[in-house]
């Protein structure tokens, strides 16, 4: 009797338990369906523009009448426990943000570039209802930017092509863009002749044939001290060891190369249509002889404006082109500079971690003490665009003081592109003194220095220095063969350029 009393106490224990869970599996299905709404996402959501941009988009105003809603995107595919716990961790994301955050000191368009975007948005969602990447219909670049995703996807996303696919934003463009330079003619002056150099001094340079013009600073020679010592904070290996380092005069453009100015040289001469023997064609077949870029695939200028910004996602190559082309307009000797210069101008005789007071360590933005109590950035926010005050974008040259040499923006806004060829071991080559160094005859990557509106305040110290990345910087780039005029994957790097003396006609 007691045996068939324990029996039927765990039966009945048993069948509640099922019960039991079977409610809580209902009410947990539920739960989890009233919170993966659209109206739900956006109750809690603090983008104030996520709704009207996604309602603007293909995923939500497309022909098959399909919609793709927040959670198909920014969820990983549902079914098991990592869905769940991803579901748990944007939910308490957002909530935390919507309580605690002020949404109106967020920059939400640093938030939609795509390596904050990488974080949002998961592959095999994507790959859940895009399982065949040849459909019919698919434009020979869909099958040629697919093609490319296939070979490399280990290190390409589908964000990286399709970053607005979800959130309709009217800058983009996913397409080799055939309009872009291709603005309305204004009335405006014309030059017919460069300036005319009749003594070393600063001079303004007029690009013939064009509206555009340019200052050029005098910068005298002299000896400093290359790099950066080993007690500075924030250093990198690379930097040293120091070296003294003598270097003839030379002209400097006061601020980097411009889109007017870039511009004035992808119009007159891009190669679209025309043959292209890696960027040279016989002199016959071109006007100066010289063939530009190809159109870009998207928009180089990420619909931040351009104008008197800075010139962006050219590769080193393009660089080196334009400066060919600016050489022959003017009759004189353009190029980019050598490392040597680039420092030796941007220091204007100081041998600090930056040309104005102040330590690297004074304006980090890292650490407990100035997440805490903040950081003064006064000082460094006059002469320097960097992420603190870049609002995650170039900005123009009259935003910035100048140097003691009154140049804008060598440190900060954008990378530069230098002539030299990268090593870590660079300075190491040169000895205790070297006279006007060109860097190692060799190398597969090239110096940029200066550090962007993306660096911090250690990526923008004088003695900093970085490489280009090629094939980190054109991993999305669906085109066969990829271009060797534009980067796919990098929007803070450009360049400015420096002038040799002739010496038939300077002082």
């Amino acid at each position: 009797m007691k045996g068939k009393l324990i029996k039927k106490t765990f039966t009945t224990i048993f069948i509640l338990g099922l019960l039991v869970g079977f409610i809580i599996f209902l009410g947990g299905n539920k739960i989890v369906k009233i919170t993966s709404t659209d109206e739900f996402c956006a109750a809690c959501h603090v983008h104030p523009h996520s709704t009207s941009s996604w309602k603007k988009s293909t995923h939500y105003d497309n022909q098959s009448g399909v919609i793709v809603h927040c959670v198909d995107c920014h969820l990983p595919p549902p079914g098991d426990l990592y869905y769940l716990t991803q579901k748990a961790i944007t939910g308490a994301r957002d909530v935390y943000g919507k309580l605690f955050k002020d949404i109106d000191k967020i920059n939400w368009e640093k938030k939609s570039q795509l390596e904050y975007a990488k974080g949002h948005v998961y592959k095999a969602s994507c790959l859940e209802c895009h399982e065949n990447l040849f459909p019919k219909g698919l434009s020979d670049e869909g099958q040629e930017g697919h093609l490319h995703y296939t070979r490399n996807e280990e290190t390409v996303r589908c964000i990286n092509c399709h970053l607005h696919v979800g959130h309709y934003d009217p800058d983009a463009v996913h397409a080799k863009n055939v309009d872009f330079g291709m603005e309305e003619e204004k009335e405006v002056e014309i030059y017919t002749e460069p300036a005319t150099i009749d003594t070393f001094g600063n001079y303004t340079e007029y690009i013939p044939g064009t509206a555009v013009s340019f200052d050029m600073q005098a910068i005298p020679g002299g000896t400093f001290t290359m790099g950066s010592p080993e007690d500075e904070s924030l250093r990198d290996p690379d930097e040293g060891p120091q070296v003294e380092v003598e270097l003839d005069s030379f002209y400097m453009a006061k601020v980097e190369t411009t889109w007017d100015a870039y511009l004035a040289f992808f119009t007159a001469t891009m190669s679209e249509g025309r043959p292209d023997n890696y960027g040279r064609i016989p002199p016959s077949e071109m006007v100066d002889g010289i063939t530009g870029p190809t159109p870009p695939y998207g928009n180089p200028g990420q619909g931040w404006g351009r104008g008197n910004r800075p010139a962006i996602t050219m590769t080193h190559y393009a660089a080196r082109i334009y400066c060919e082309w600016l050489s022959e307009k003017t009759g004189k000797n353009y190029r980019l500079p050598t490392e040597a210069e680039w420092e030796y101008a941007t220091r204007a005789g100081t041998e600090s971690a930056y040309f104005f007071k102040g330590s690297p360590k004074d304006y980090s933005e890292k650490g407990l003490l100035p997440s805490i109590f903040g950081v003064d950035t006064t000082t460094i926010s006059s002469y320097v665009i960097y992420t603190m005050n870049s609002g995650a974008k170039t900005q123009p040259p009259e935003k910035v003081k100048p140097n003691p040499w009154g140049l804008k923006n060598t440190l900060g806004n954008v990378d530069e592109f230098c002539s030299d060829y990268y090593a870590p071991d660079t300075y190491e080559t040169y000895g205790d003194q070297v006279v006007n160094p060109q860097g190692p005859s060799s190398g597969e990557e090239y110096v940029i220095r200066g550090g962007s509106f993306k660096d911090g305040a250690a990526g923008v110290r004088s003695a900093e220095r970085d490489h280009t990345k090629l094939e980190k910087w054109m991993e999305s780039d669906p085109q066969m063969p990829q271009s060797i005029w534009w980067y796919s994957d990098v929007n803070n790097v450009g360049f400015r350029v420096v002038c040799e003396l002739n010496n038939d006609n300077n002082q």
